[in-house]
This record gives structure tokens, sequence and C-alpha cells, in this order.
């Protein structure tokens, strides 16, 4: 083994907006341009990897009429009073809602800016605003000749009063969105450049890794740490109620001390919880009346209409096991709190430092970071409250970094789901469906006023609002709470549930009604007219109804997914012993109007890949109330040269932008699954893929 040393990085103040004072122009809470023209945009949203570092700037610099290659950008301050998302009403970056959040606030600040611009050169030169024009961060007078960078008129704009309801521009005008301009973050991430939370660099900084206990809910019993503290580097050995955390000089010394430990846990009431108990208890709820969500029509009679068929489906506990490790460094003193992080919701994260850290929320300053993956994962703070309550123990700066096994085996899941169809066909068409969610409530624990009267909006996403022209229609919700297990979001959580059932029934459905899958749909979608578009596109470009070979098989999928409208064919090969191969993948796509659209074609091949991988190996399973997945060798994902070739299709539009971060997602695993059915004629309807429920089928 060679050894070598890279020098720290030491890790900048916080970016906090600067105010209106001084040399810089601040008309909003998003905007501040200095008098050498360079415009600074103070990003509400946080990078992950899904591109609105660079969609969102070319928002802010269309409307504002600025130099792109001119725009840099901060991350914004825990201040939901200013950067709060629109939609959510907290700060918080999911719910694939950066751009159809931040779409009309942006445009309005960018708008709002040039107005107070102009006007201030108009003023200088003492003519009609009318006449002066903007481009490129310079407003020109085209009668005169006369020209003023912006960088010129910050101190004449900052006395200006700000205008109220700026017009926008009309979307034929766009000079800068509907292109597919190159990613800002790419140049960093390329080089290695680019600062993520794990990255942070402190002087005099320690590194700490820890153990949970195993079983949610379980304590420390006692601890032997007397091999850890022979550990060469190894310097603390932090004991609290239900964790240990081993302290050293950098990350080597606190995971050989971790793994030199003798922990001794009381594990508490779930030590015997198995996989088993949770899907009878889960199951057992399925079977009781539920709490309606919507009701059209009259099912009863609908169900009695031609003939009825009936049909459940199964989703398990999934990780998110994002690329980057769960992290989090701190700098605990009596009278402050200092933490460094990436996260999707900044603000939660500096309140839940505080109260670990028994300080006001304005004793506490939190650094963002860019995100190696999130995935919904990062919405959480408990990676930040473990790490102070480590941080409290410790004279100095501390990284806490959590190994792959602690990550998985306590990871906060993606519920697990039991949904129960019934339906009915007359005349090749449905005319009843009703259909029971059950499973665990996020928006219970995660955002209350997400879950009242005992319906969660994100578990009946994409249930309540399903496509079809169906005319009696009853949709219920069960809410039902896994023991020994936190459940939290996954990369479109309520919507890949529902999405999977729904999907995959009507696939079913239509073979009973002897009629081909992409033929039904589009049927019963003459009041989606977006939708159906999308998925005639998809069948053309796929190659729909073009003769296979043996034991391959096409699946369609047709969803409104966070707002955008999406259609998706798989096509696959199931061989003599089960096991499926992904030969192809094809998506059409009308998200609104494509801010860029090579990230809207990059998400969705993301997604895809996300959520296939999860339909063929997502698994958490539960035995004695571990969880028994520790890593990538027992939690699998797609790799490399099985990653088949995916085509997406983005449908011009002049609506305004949708969501596309989790549409992929949801789009895979139904349409693999109903190409699996084409192939074999075996309909899966629970994941992931089994393949000894496929061996020997053609």
């Amino acid at each position: 083994m060679l050894g070598f040393h890279l020098p720290a990085r030491a890790v900048n103040e916080p970016e906090q907006p600067p105010d209106s004072t001084g040399d810089k122009f601040a008309p909003n809470a998003f905007i501040r341009i200095n008098r050498s023209g360079q415009t600074t945009l103070v990003m509400p949203q946080v990078e992950m990897g899904q591109g609105v570092y660079t969609a969102i700037p070319m928002i802010l610099a269309e409307e504002l009429d600025a130099d792109f290659n001119k725009v840099e950008l901060k991350h914004a301050p825990p201040n939901e009073k200013l950067y709060a998302n629109p939609t959510l009403g907290v700060q918080a970056t999911g719910n694939s809602n950066s751009i159809r959040a931040f779409w009309k606030p942006l445009r309005q600040a960018g708008a709002t800016t040039r107005m107070m611009l102009v006007q201030a050169a108009a003023q200088q030169w003492q003519v009609d605003p009318a006449s002066c024009t903007a481009a490129n961060s310079v407003v020109t007078h085209a009668a005169s000749g006369r020209s003023f960078g912006y960088g010129d008129l910050v101190d004449a704009a900052a006395a200006l009063p700000v205008p109220q309801d700026p017009p926008l521009k009309d979307p034929k005008d766009f000079t800068l969105i509907g292109k597919s301009l190159k990613r800002l973050d790419t140049p960093d991430k390329t080089d290695g450049s680019a600062i993520y939370g794990i990255d942070a660099m402190l002087p005099g900084m320690k590194f700490a890794t820890l153990a949970a206990c195993p079983v949610l809910g379980g304590k420390v019993a006692k601890v032997d740490d007397s091999a850890a503290k022979a550990v060469p580097g190894v310097r603390q050995i932090v004991v609290l109620d239900d964790l240990v955390a081993v302290v050293g000089d950098h990350m080597w010394a606190a995971k050989k001390g971790l793994d030199a430990l003798k922990i001794t846990w009381d594990e508490g009431p779930n030590a015997k919880i198995s996989s088993a108990d949770i899907w009878e208890d889960l199951r057992a709820a399925s079977k009781k009346d539920g709490v309606v969500a919507k009701s059209v029509g009259d099912i009863a009679k609908g169900l009695s209409q031609g003939e009825r068929f009936d049909a459940e489906y199964e989703m398990p506990f999934l990780a998110h096991a994002t690329m980057e490790p769960m992290n989090c460094t701190v700098h605990v003193t009596p009278n402050s709190c200092e933490v460094w992080i990436g996260t999707q919701a900044i603000a939660r994260v500096q309140q839940y430092a505080a109260k670990a850290a028994g300080l006001p929320t304005d004793k506490v300053t939190v650094h963002q970071h860019l995100l190696g993956g999130g995935f919904g994962r990062r919405l959480e703070a408990d990676m930040a409250e473990s790490a102070v309550r480590i941080g409290k123990h410790v004279d100095g700066p501390v990284k806490v970094v959590w190994t792959r096994e602690e990550d998985i085996r306590h990871d906060i899941y993606r519920p697990v789901y039991r949904d129960v169809i019934s339906a009915s066909l007359q005349n090749g068409k449905i005319v009843a469906w009703k259909y029971k969610i059950s499973g665990s409530s996020v928006m219970a624990r995660w955002l209350p006023a997400g879950f009242q009267k005992g319906i969660d909006i994100d578990a009946v996403d994409s249930a309540v609002d399903m496509p079809y022209d169906i005319p009696n229609k009853h949709i219920e919700y069960v809410r039902a709470e896994p023991p020994a297990m936190q459940t939290g979001f996954w990369r479109g959580v309520g919507p890949n549930n529902n999405v999977f059932a729904v999907e995959c029934f009507m696939d079913e459905l239509a073979r009973k009604a002897g009629k081909d899958p992409v033929d039904f749909r589009r049927g019963m979608l003459n009041g989606n007219p977006r939708l159906k578009a999308a998925l005639d596109l998809v069948a053309e470009k796929s190659g729909w109804g073009r003769p296979l070979p043996a034991r391959v098989g096409r699946g369609v999928c047709a969803q409104p997914s966070f707002a955008s409208f999406i259609a998706t064919v798989v096509e696959a090969e199931v061989d003599e012993h089960g096991e499926v191969r992904l030969r192809r993948v094809t998506s059409a796509v009308d998200t609104g109007i494509a801010v860029n659209p090579d990230i809207i074609v990059a998400q969705l091949q993301g997604g895809l890949v996300f959520g296939l991988t999860a339909a063929l190996y997502g698994d958490i399973t539960i035995k004695n109330g571990r969880v028994q997945q520790s890593n990538f060798n027992d939690y699998r994902m797609l790799r490399i040269d099985e990653v088949p070739k995916i085509d997406v299709h983005v449908i011009r539009s002049g609506e305004d932008p949708d969501g596309i971060g989790e549409t992929g997602a949801n789009a895979g695993p139904p349409a693999l699954r109903n190409a699996i059915y084409a192939a074999t004629g075996v309909a899966l309807r629970r994941l992931p893929i089994d393949p000894k429920a496929l061996a020997g089928r053609a």
C-alpha cells in the first residue's frame, strides 16, 4: 500500500446573502448585483445532481436579461421567511418542484430588477424607459447609442422604489430558456474542486464514526472500549444512550476503533420483529375500511356491472443508498454551533441542531454544500442531530461519517405498501374502480399539514388523480405504521407505489378485455390529451406492435406524475432461469416548457435507472428487529453493463414547467413488470421481481 497526504482545504465562511448596502444592489431576496456587474443568485434550492444549479440561473438570467456567464450562485442560508419553497411551505428541495415552484417567483424577481436598472439608466439619460433595452447585463438607448453596464447602475437603481407585478417575457422572446446549455457544475465535479458535505475540512478537525443500536428504539447497555483505545489515532470514545462514536485523528483510526469496540445492546421491545410480522400486520390493516380520499359516481352499482376483477399489489421497504455516505461536520461550543452539511432541508437542520445543542436557532450557523445524492434521504435532519450530540463531547470541530453498513441499516426507509383494487369491465372499458392504499404516513411525521382527516396527500398521490375516464371511482387510505422501522420520502414515494399498482392492473384488465395495452389506455384518455399525445409518441418511437423474439416483451406505463405527463415502454427479455435482461427503454414526456431539454433527458435517464434498479433488486428485510442488508453486495444496484439504451423524447409545450426528478423512477417499474407479463404471461404483483416465479415461463 502507498501512503499519501492531501492538504486540508479550509471551508469558507458561511455565504450569507449580503444586503443592499455597500457596493451591491439587492432588490429582493434572490438577486445581488455589484459594481463590477457580477450577478449573484442566492440559491433557494440545493443541487443534488438534478441540474437546478444550471436551470434556475437560466430562468433568472432570462428575465433579468443578464449575461449568463456572469451569474454566480450562493447557497441561501436557513431562512424560511425568505426562502421557503412556495409549493411546500418550508425551505426544502424535493417533490420534483424546484423549477415549477420557483418558475414564477424567480421570473418576477428578474423582471423587477431589470425594470429598475432600465429606469435608472433612463433617468440619467433623461429619456423614456420604453426607449431603452436590456441584454447581456447592459442597458442600451439605441437612438443615442449610449449604454450602461448593470454594474454602473447599481447605486441609482438601489434608490428606486421596487415595482409591483412587472410584465414577464412572452415565451417566444426567450433567448436562454429552451436551450440545452452546458451545466455550470460539471467542470468543478470533473476536476474534483466541487465541495460536498463530506469534503468539509477545518483546522484541528477530528473524525468520528458511529454505531447505533441495530434495533430501532434500543439503547446502549455497556461498552468495553479497551481494545478501541489501543488503536493508533483513536482519541476519544463517546457513549450516548442509543449510540457509540469513536473519535480519531482520521477516518481510518475512527473506523478501526469502532470495529474494536465490544458493545452490548439493550435491544428493547422491537428485538423480535421480522418482515413476516410487518407484512402480516399490513395485510390485516388492508382489510379494514379506509378513509375516503375521493369518490365519484356510484361504486357499488358500477362494480355490479359487467365483469369484476380483483388484485392486490405489494411494495417493499427501500433504502436510499446515496453515493455520498451520510455525514455532518460540527463545531459545538457552550454558546454556538456550526454545521457543515449537504441537506435538502437546511432550516430543518438548523432547528434539529439547535435542539440537540441546547441553543437558540440564531446561535446555529449551517453551511450548505452540494449533495452527492439525496432522493429524499437528505430531507431528514437525523444525521445533523446525531453529529451535534456527539460534537458536544468533542473539543473542537469533528466530522461524523456513517459507514455504508450503518447507513443502510439505519436509513429512514420508503414505506411498505399494499394496494387492493377491484374493477369492472363492460364493452371493453373500465366502468368502476375501487382502490385502497394501506401503508405508513410520511407526511404525518414530516409535514403534518399534509396529513389531515386521516389522509396523507402523498400516499394517495397518483391514485386520486389517475388519468383514465372511469365513471365510478372510489379511493381509500388506511394508515398502517410498521413496528421497528422509520419511514420517509424515497424519490417518488406515494406515486411510485400507486403508479405501479394502477399501471400493472391496467395491463391485466387490457388482457381481460382482449385489447392491446396501448389501445386500451388510449380509449380511456379522452380527458387527458397531453398524456394521450405522450402515449402515441412513445408507441411510435418504441416500435410498439412490431414482432419480438421468444421470451421478449414490451410493457407500457402512462402516468401524470409530479404534474408532468409521461409514457414509457420497456423492452425486456426473460431467460429460462427467470433472469431478466433489459433491452431498451423509451420515454415520451410533456413536462411543460423545457427550461433546459438536456437536463430533462438526463433526469429521466437517471430516474429510470433508479426505478428499474429498485424493481429488479430493491428489498429491505427485517429479522430479529434488524435490517439484514448492509452494503451493495446484498442491496444491489443496476450495473453499467446492465443498463439498456434509454431514449427520451421531450414534447414541445407552452405550459408552465412541471416536475421531472421523480417521474422516471415511477415509470420504470410498472413498464418493466408489464414487459415481463407480455413475455411470460406471469402477472407479478409484488416487487422486487422474483426470478423463481418466472423460471421456465415463456
